[in-house]
């Protein structure tokens, strides 16, 4: 799309600098900028790279004259005019309108007119799609699913049976929704549980077999949700697993059957969730963060890449370290495993000192009993 730079200033309610007749064609990095395109110059490092009679985003209180550029959207916030900004020359994938011969749909399912359907996709039965739903070629939705308004479902998308999805959901590719939980049982105590109630104790070894517990809940994915390529949602046991509303997940995360997911919560990259873990809203889990099952964590608790979460977290917490802790103790233990190997070197010549001392002590107290006896 083309659109002028006064027009972009007032689609991301900022003020324009300079000519806003100039148009359009897209945006790029600071330094990269070709004919036509925007320059995004986030910071002053970046304002660094622009050059004369380049167009820029720029943060407010910048001199874009000083900079020599030909005209220039002066911004409060850089990372929010950026989100304004490619949501504006994002163009998606390319379904074209209409139902694509090669997709099989089963006569009960409700197809808006006005829903763009790719190659090779499979909706079954009784399904529900809302107004203006995309969907990429080779998606499977299973029977009795509900999906809302506005919904985007990218290449490879597996929806199973008996989910509902919100408005203006996005699911990338490989995404797997409604898979059955990972839940199974042993005739006996299995040695799992014994040693979860003994930490670590085994009364004896002796074979085990496992046995299917199925998965009779849904998903229930709320509206504006965001779930990364290759991300997993579980159904539940016997209810629905719950994403809230807004709430974003990356790529390659794993949420458990059963764990209810509150509103606007960031999952990022490679997060696991055990299942029947309640995560609060507006929750972070940074990259590699993982989460035992049956426990909470409380509403805007954010935790570092690679934590561990292995007990209930309170409400507000910022946590870090396997298993985790409050970020302040995790980097001062850091800190004190970095000086152990100068503990260790004064320890030693501490024991060393004290070694002579006693030596010569004894030599005194030798001494001493001679000039007794003389």
């Amino acid at each position: 799309m083309t659109l002028t730079i006064a027009e972009l200033a007032r689609a991301l309610d900022a003020r324009l600098w300079g000519d806003g007749s100039l148009a359009i064609l897209g945006a790029a990095e600071a330094g990269m900028a070709g004919e036509g395109q925007i320059s995004l110059a986030t910071s002053a490092a970046y304002t660094q790279k622009l050059a004369p009679g380049d167009m820029a985003i720029l943060a407010e209180g910048t001199d874009p004259e000083a900079l020599g550029l030909k005209a220039a959207v002066l911004v409060k916030r850089p990372r929010v005019a950026m989100a304004g900004l490619t949501k504006a020359f994002d163009r998606g994938p390319e379904i074209a309108a209409g139902i694509h011969p090669s997709a099989v749909i089963d006569p009960t399912a409700e197809i808006p007119d006005d829903a763009a359907i790719g190659p090779f996709v499979a909706i079954g039965a009784r399904v529900k799609l809302g107004a203006g739903a995309r969907i990429a070629s080779h998606v499977s939705i299973g029977r009795d699913t509900v999906i809302g308004d506005q919904v985007m479902l990218h290449p490879g998308v597996r929806i199973a049976h008996e989910v509902t999805i919100g408005h203006r959901v996005i699911l990338h590719p490989g995404v797997s929704i409604g898979a059955d939980g990972f839940s199974f049982v042993t005739p006996e105590k299995s040695g799992v549980e014994e040693i979860r109630e003994s930490l670590g104790e085994r009364s004896e070894i002796r074979e085990q077999h496992w046995t299917r517990i199925h998965s009779l809940g849904g998903v229930e994915i709320g509206d504006d949700v965001e779930v990364g390529a290759n991300s997993t949602i579980d159904r539940g046991t016997m209810r629905a697993t719950r994403i809230g509303r807004g709430t974003k997940i990356d790529n390659l995360v794993q949420v458990g059957h059963n764990c209810i997911v509150g509103e606007d919560t960031m999952l990022c990259g490679l997060v696991g969730i055990a299942g029947s873990t309640r995560i609060g809203n507006r929750v972070v889990l940074g990259g590699q963060v993982g989460v035992s099952d049956n426990i909470f964590v409380g509403d805007d608790v954010i935790a570092g890449g690679a934590t561990k979460i292995f007990t209930n977290a309170p409400a507000g917490r910022v946590l870090l370290g396997s298993p985790a802790v409050k970020m302040e103790t995790h980097v001062e233990a850091q800190k004190n495993i970095r000086r152990l190997p100068r503990l260790y070197s004064q320890v030693a010549e501490l024991r060393e000192t004290v070694k002579k001392l006693m030596e010569k002590r004894s030599g005194d107290d030798l001494e001493e009993g001679g000039r007794s006896d003389e």
